[in-house]
């Protein structure tokens, strides 16, 4: 149960901090995907299910929060935290630089999928932006990894339950 509420909390303190403070914070005038970053990173050190539940959970709020199209976030999202918690198996180099790779290319594949299936409903009009955006987005998101990966690393070593033998 400290488990599920930390990373409730983590997912909400994003999707406040991405719609309020880095709303004015803009990279070429591509905004951070901090709900995608968190997604993956918690995907990346959980697994697939937990990476899902936080990616659905965290899209649908983002989905209603922001006035934005229903579960098209939540939809991507999804995907991707199962995506990137099922390729974490595989992968067995230790590398510091792996979480960066990962949220950046994850990010913009992310917003690639997004964008496609937001033109094929018709919700936008023009796909010519979106590969710029997915870049930019990724390389944001892939900037802001060493910064942010070393607190969720904690919040998820400190919400695993501890285990107390009595003798």
């Amino acid at each position: 149960m400290r488990r599920v509420i930390s990373w409730t909390v983590v997912v909400l303190t994003a999707l406040v901090l991405q719609s309020t403070l880095f709303s004015n914070v803009t990279l070429a005038g591509v905004k951070p995907e901090l709900v995608y970053l968190v997604t993956i990173v918690l995907a990346f050190m959980e697994g697939p299910s937990s990476g899902a539940v936080a990616g659905f959970a965290g899209g649908m709020a983002q989905d209603f929060l922001l006035n934005q199209p229903k579960g098209i976030t939540a939809l991507t999202l999804t995907l991707v935290g199962y995506a990137v918690g099922t390729i974490r198996q595989y992968i067995i180099t230790p590398s510091p630089l792996l979480p960066v790779a990962l949220v950046g290319g994850a990010t913009a594949v992310g917003v690639l999928f997004y964008g496609v299936v937001a033109f094929l409903l018709g919700v936008t009009q023009g796909a010519s932006y979106l590969l710029y955006v997915a870049f930019l987005a990724g390389v944001y998101n892939a900037v802001l990894t060493p910064l942010l990966f070393p607190v969720l690393r904690r919040v998820a070593e400190s919400s695993r339950a501890r285990r107390v033998f009595r003798w």
